[in-house]
């Protein structure tokens, strides 16, 4: 461990008012010292309390916190860096409800996170792309002012491809090895899939620990880490082993994405669309209004797109969280956007890529059966083009190839296939078996050459 040069000095000054009120306390700092952590693939890293802002847990109430912020009160040279509460969504399922905050700086803000964390362990599930930009900053919200807390990560290869069992088994050794209990936390720190990963590790070790959503990616944020799916991928269809697992909290630290890459950006606009198809025109209507703001990451049409698809999400899956019925409409594109991404290799195209052709197909399966006018075929087309999104799937797909993969979908049922497609007026869908199979196979020829 490297040496301290510098230690923190610190003084306190405690106004105490009655017994059981609140203590304000003021802090100054002076110096700083470094604590040196050990990870799995990562070898040395520090964190350093922060300058301006301490947290105090109160100890005779231990889930209130006492917050001073030193840079006002006791030096005013230092500027002062405020912190603006975030939104709050919340997951409606009864005594396994849980909160999505959502807002700019959250990482910045400790307590959010220390108030979801059971137990003194805490597992870091991240991949190499996302360790060196946050990883730091995440253990330091963790332990900020909580030193009883201890850290482990593990941090997993980048890409869908990686979505499989052998990948999942390195959460399992680093936990085991670890030697954690049934009271640790595991993080999810990524995008979808290190959430589906980390969440499908947390409901199976010890047959299940707590976890906690930390969404890096848009796809993530409006969709994949709200609900509780977790899984991995099987070389014979995606997301096929896995189960249904709710996270204590999901926490969006919209100040992630400014290092998000656009085609990732785009990927995960797809899934924002899918919203206003399916339930909610007026939030269509609002991003063909706001399509260019939003891909140009405008902070506040960015936090409202979020927002509104973590609402849709939240609706859905508390009125329907195992996805006996209502919620499989969330999945508007994905049995077809499902089959190019078996049928053309696991991270090809990005999930929101796929699912963008899907939808367009679906919408024409939906025409042919005339269930909806072209002008929704229409401004589907022309939304998604906007978004910089493919209105059709790669050359290489066969109608072979997306029969031979749609037959195992998940939503398969007695032998059907169920899909979901859209039926009257603009925001309205429905789940159903019940169509006639001459328009699925005109709409697969239209859009394969083979």
């Amino acid at each position: 461990m490297a040496s301290i040069a510098n230690a923190l000095s610190l003084s306190v000054t405690a106004k105490l008012p009655a017994k059981n009120s609140n203590y304000d306390f003021f802090v100054r700092f002076q110096g700083h010292r470094a604590t040196a952590l050990r990870y799995s693939v990562i070898s040395r890293r520090s964190i350093e309390l922060n300058r301006s802002r301490l947290c105090v847990s109160s100890t005779n109430r231990p889930r209130s916190r006492i917050c001073a912020n030193a840079a006002q009160v006791m030096d005013q040279s230092v500027s002062e860096k405020s912190f603006t509460p975030p939104t709050i969504v919340e997951v409606d399922l009864g005594s396994r409800s849980y909160p999505i905050y959502i807002g700019s700086g959250l990482l910045d803000q400790p307590e959010l996170l220390q108030r979801h964390v059971h137990g003194k362990r805490v597992l870091v599930v991240t991949n190499c792309t996302v360790a060196p930009l946050y990883l730091d900053k995440v253990v330091d919200a963790l332990t900020r002012g909580n030193p009883n807390v201890s850290v482990d990560s593990v941090i997993l290869p980048d890409g869908e491809k990686y979505k499989d069992m052998d990948t999942l088994m390195k959460v399992f050794d680093k936990a085991i090895e670890s030697r954690l209990d049934r009271r640790c936390t595991f993080i999810a720190l990524g995008g979808g899939v290190i959430g589906d990963m980390c969440g499908f590790a947390a409901a199976s070790f010890l047959r299940g620990v707590n976890f906690i959503q930390i969404p890096t990616t848009v796809m993530a944020q409006v969709d994949s880490s709200v609900g509780g799916k977790t899984g991995i991928n099987h070389r014979l269809g995606k997301n096929l082993i896995g189960a249904f697992y709710q996270p204590q909290s999901v926490l969006i630290d919209t100040d992630t994405l400014n290092t998000l890459p656009d085609r990732e950006l785009a990927s995960g606009v797809a899934e924002v669309i899918k919203y206003g198809l399916i339930r909610d025109a007026e939030f269509f209507e609002w991003q063909e209004k706001n399509m260019e703001a939003l891909l140009a990451r405008d902070p506040a049409v960015l936090a409202y797109a979020i927002k509104r698809s973590c609402e849709n999400k939240a609706e859905v899956v508390s009125l329907d969280e195992k996805e006996s019925g209502l919620r499989a409409t969330l999945n508007l594109g994905h049995s077809f956007g499902h089959a190019i991404e078996t049928g053309f290799g696991y991270g090809e195209w990005l999930h929101g890529e796929a699912v963008a052709a899907g939808t367009v197909m679906a919408v024409d399966m939906s025409y042919r059966l005339g269930w909806i006018d072209d002008s929704i075929v229409n401004r589907v087309n022309n939304i998604l083009k906007r978004a910089k999104l493919p209105t059709a799937p790669p050359d290489v797909m066969t109608v072979d190839m997306f029969k031979s993969v749609m037959a195992v979908d998940k939503k398969v049922a007695d032998g059907l296939l169920r899909l979901i497609l859209l039926k009257g007026p603009l925001g309205n869908c429905v789940f159903t078996g019940d169509y006639d199979r001459k328009a699925l196979d005109d709409t697969l020829r239209a859009f394969c050459k083979s």
